[in-house]
């Protein structure tokens, strides 16, 4: 890998621009799934199975990534990635039967999957070059893009545009930054990062586990927000639709606060002492939600939520990059970004199967109980490093 501070800022960028069009994509896809429900004739069971089938078959993209990854690279992978995405979306858009459409938002899902995980082996290998914690702006880059796609909805809504061209036009933007990146993403010789060793992968099994199960739980919790918190508002709260989507609203303004703002902290306290605080407030902000007797209070109370949950998944990869062996970072990453879909998977069903045999208030207690247990699991966010060349870069409080 280069160690020009120019060739390093411009992968750093490009990065961050993938992160970005990956939240971008997605959310115009989430955010227009009424409309395709309301073209081809779904039933709501069948938005939540393919919304959860989706991040079942992502986990699939995450293997895929890391045997590509293995045979050329992460940057050549994360190429393949979003242009799959891109073009996913063009067959989305213009699915015409329901059966296409799934088959279509599956093949999304692959893609899907491959972005989540060579995004992260870049932003990694990045944050190792920089020797410094810049992790959480990645995913703020995500975070970003996720608005960005939702207000880009929201004016093809207000121009009158069919979902068919909407989606189109965010296929293109992805095809076109693929192509503007690519060139731009960190080069990584074999020598460095690439992973091309057979032999069996020598981690340290509980610190690992530890890491992933955060994940597991960050997830849970994020998902459960996106996917029930404007239900609960609407059923729970009576609130009109309007200000049901303020919920979802609130949860991500703060959470790209907490992301951009997250490497400050780490580097300031470390990463045990703000995981600790952001899963404590999480509680906080889940506590008032599940209390809420009216809309405006259960969006504060995921406003605070969004302050501090969001900075365990770019913590959970950063401390994975300094368990990895040397030449394995990338197989390593791409293990841990599993866990993403097992939490989905996770915060999907919990949330919903507690509410279909009771009611919402008490499904979100699961995601503050997943808080909590986030804060038990703090110390596994400052593992030993695994080789010397990393210790104190990726995600170490260095005092810098």
């Amino acid at each position: 890998m280069t160690r020009d501070p120019n060739a390093q800022a411009t992968a750093r960028v490009a990065a961050a621009v993938a992160f970005g069009l990956q939240g971008f994509v997605l959310a115009v896809l989430l955010t227009q799934l009424p409309q395709f429900k309301d073209d081809l004739g779904f039933t709501e069971s069948l938005v939540v199975g393919a919304v959860v089938g989706v991040s079942v078959v992502a986990g699939v993209g995450s293997v895929v990534a890391e045997q590509l990854a293995k045979a050329t690279s992460s940057r050549t992978t994360l190429r393949v990635g979003l242009f799959a995405i891109a073009l996913a979306a063009v067959a989305i858009a213009l699915a015409s039967s329901t059966a296409a459409f799934l088959v279509a938002f599956a093949f999304y899902g692959i893609g899907l999957g491959m972005v989540d995980a060579t995004a992260n082996m870049q932003a990694v290998s990045i944050q190792h070059l920089y020797g410094r914690v810049i992790l959480s702006s990645f995913h703020a880059a995500w975070s970003v893009g996720a608005i960005a796609g939702a207000l880009f909805v929201s004016a093809c809504s207000a121009l009158d545009l069919s979902v068919t061209a909407c989606v189109l036009i965010a296929a293109a933007v992805a095809a076109i930054g693929c192509a503007a990146i690519g060139p731009r993403l960190l080069r990584t010789g074999h020598q460095h990062t690439a992973d091309t060793s057979t032999a069996p992968l020598a981690l340290p099994l509980w610190p690992f586990l530890a890491l992933g199960i955060a994940m597991v739980l960050f997830y849970a919790i994020d998902f459960g927000i996106g996917n029930w918190s404007a239900l609960y508002l609407k059923e729970v709260l009576l609130s009109d639709a309007g200000t049901a989507a303020l919920a979802m609203a609130a949860y991500q303004i703060t959470a790209l606060i907490s992301r951009l703002t997250g490497d400050h902290w780490v580097r300031r306290f470390g990463e045990i002492a703000v995981v600790r605080v952001g899963a404590a407030v999480s509680v906080i902000g889940l506590l008032v939600v599940v209390l809420a007797q009216a809309p405006a209070v259960a969006i504060a109370g995921f406003f605070v939520v969004g302050l501090g949950a969001p900075v365990v998944a770019p913590l959970c990869f950063s401390a994975a990059g300094r368990l990895a062996p040397a030449g394995r970072t990338d197989t390593v990453i791409a293990r841990l970004n599993l866990f993403n879909y097992a939490g989905t998977v996770l915060g999907g069903a919990v949330i919903g199967g507690i509410a279909w045999t009771s009611d919402l208030r008490l499904g979100f207690v699961a995601p503050l109980l997943f808080a909590a247990a986030l804060f038990l699991l703090a110390p596994a966010f400052a593992p030993r490093p695994a080789r010397p060349d990393t210790a104190d870069t990726e995600g170490a409080r260095t005092g810098a």
